[in-house]
């Protein structure tokens, strides 16, 4: 059964008598059991939007309203598929979020052995409620459902486009809704730095010749992770490093620098990575990451490594080496890109897949260069293409590195997964073809959302027990701003999420059926959304 976008399997849900539950309300959410009382009012939250008339207060007296039930059960029905990778709130073993969800007369009943379970039932039965339409039916039926990955995030970029807590707040709302269980925030990079840290004020002070810096104060940062652990979401904070550190080395002069591959200084200009072995700077950084540790509610901490342009590889092992025992001095667990693997990897290891060269999808000869107007518009030229597979070269083997250490691979291709990928001109609107021509990195091949939605988490071939889970990405280095990003999300986040849930990718004729109801959902919700041809969109 499907259960990030609900009712729609490719075998029918087991009926609970013949008929069917008017989706017009009035509705109310009511707890059975005290442990759940607590969740009420965040399910009352996230619904709220799609009944806006119709919702009443859990003390009203209509006896007539359908009820959303939550409920405890303590013989929940066995999950349908095990689930897989890294719980993202620190747990041994994944969660159990295996649920049973029933359409009566009366209302909807979400039941499972846990509140965690429940919850992701009653998101099921809010996606059901608001994709129905004002006047449709819900046939009586009865559903079990568990998720195949624990872990699935999403990334989102505010070192580049500042993101207010407000609007964070509504992307968790967002992520909830579709059963994702991360957010995983890129706060730091070479043009910004966003979160406030008690030893180094110099990061978010204004710059001198510039507007004020944008960042999230202690204060706000803590209520946010709180926030966001209400709907069952671990926010995992990235300070992007030994690379990536621009902002850094202005705030804090005097870090030392890696050592450069001979000759690279004199061809390419670059941010020169952080230099780990340097007593002082390890000792700076150490300092640093304590206030982050310190911040973060959760298990774990993203220390980048990723992209390490101008250091060399001994330099950025040592670092990355450094860089994961100074998070687990102060009681976190690391997480890092791909490219960490080169450093080693031992069992407890996670390490996040983005890219390997085929991915890359780049021409090899200046008749495909020629065929590729979004390289050429950016001015990329075979030498430099070449230059750039070499570079990257390495990344082929970083999959392999990580199970071969016994680490945990955390899924977030390129080709598929990184969401800041432009849409296909082909397929947009008349109304949106300036958004697919502005939207997105401009190197990236545009593509459909049926190219999202086709992405299979078992193509890569890795085994079960060496997958941590799935992340989409969103990387803000080429748009700006709240709408921006949800358009890049919107459609194609609910496919990962789909995929990340349910371990496989849908079938894509009865897939793009169901997505059109969720016009709806975004609608109500007030987010923009990609409106593609490929999709018939609900009213």
């Amino acid at each position: 059964m499907n259960a990030v976008i609900p009712y729609a399997s490719t075998e029918p849900a087991p009926r609970v008598g013949d008929g069917a539950l008017r989706a017009t309300g009035p509705w109310r959410i009511t707890a059975a059991d005290p442990a759940l009382e607590q969740h009420v009012e965040t399910l009352r939250a996230l619904l709220a939007p799609h009944l806006p008339d119709r919702l009443l207060t859990a003390g009203s007296s209509d006896t007539a309203a359908h009820a959303l039930l939550l409920a405890l059960d303590d013989a929940p029905p066995a999950p349908p598929r095990a689930t897989l990778g890294i719980a993202p709130d620190g747990g041994a073993h994944p969660a159990d979020e295996a649920y049973r969800l029933r359409v009566t007369a009366d209302g909807i009943e979400c039941l499972a052995r846990t509140a965690e379970g429940v919850f992701r039932a009653a998101t099921s039965a809010i996606q059901l409620i608001a994709t129905a339409g004002a006047y449709r039916e819900l046939p009586f039926q009865e559903v079990t459902d568990a998720p195949r990955y624990a872990w699935r995030g999403l990334m989102v970029d505010p070192a580049r486009s500042f993101l207010t807590p407000a609007e964070l707040r509504r992307i968790i709302d967002l992520a909830a809704l579709y059963k994702l269980n991360v957010l995983h925030l890129h706060l730091t990079d070479n043009e910004g730095w966003r979160m406030e840290l008690p030893g180094f004020p110099g990061l978010t002070e204004p710059f001198t010749d510039g507007p004020v810096r944008e960042f999230y104060t202690e204060a706000e940062f803590r209520s946010l992770q709180e926030y966001a652990a209400r709907r069952f979401v671990t926010v995992v904070p990235e300070i992007d490093l030994p690379g990536h550190c621009g902002t850094l080395r202005e705030a804090v002069p005097g870090l030392a620098e890696a050592p450069a591959p001979a000759g690279l200084r004199e061809r390419f200009p670059f941010v020169p990575p952080l230099d780990l072995t340097d007593e002082a700077t390890r000792a700076t950084l150490t300092r640093l990451l304590a206030d982050v540790c310190e911040l973060t509610a959760g298990p774990f901490v993203h220390i980048g490594a990723d992209e390490a342009f101008g250091a060399t590889p001994e330099s950025f092992a040592a670092s990355v080496r450094e860089l994961r025992s100074i998070v687990r001095e102060f009681g976190k667990s690391p997480v890092a890109w791909q490219e960490s693997s080169r450093a080693g990897v031992e069992p407890r290891d996670i390490v996040q897949h983005w890219v390997d060269v085929p991915m890359m999808d780049l021409p090899d000869t200046e008749e495909e260069l020629a065929a590729r107007p979004e390289l050429v518009a950016v001015g990329q030229s075979l030498p430099f293409i070449k230059a750039l597979k070499k570079f990257f070269a390495p990344a082929d083997h970083d999959v392999a590195r990580v199970v071969e250490g016994g680490g945990r691979v955390l899924l977030s291709p390129q080709s598929h997964l990184y969401l800041d990928r432009p849409y296909a001109a082909g397929f947009a609107p008349p109304e949106q073809a300036e958004d697919a021509g502005r939207l997105g990195f401009a190197s990236y091949r545009p593509r459909g959302i049926e190219h999202a939605a086709s992405w299979d988490p078992a193509a890569h071939a890795i085994p079960d027990d060496c997958v941590a889970g799935v992340e989409a990405t969103v990387f803000a280095e080429q748009f700006k701003g709240f709408d921006d990003v949800i358009v890049l999300l919107l459609p194609r986040l609910a496919s990962v999420a789909e995929a990340a849930w349910c371990g496989r990718a849908p079938e894509w004729p009865e897939y793009r059926g169901r997505l059109a109801r969720h016009a709806r959902v975004w609608n109500q919700r007030g987010l923009p959304y990609f409106a593609s041809t490929e999709v018939p969109w609900a009213e």
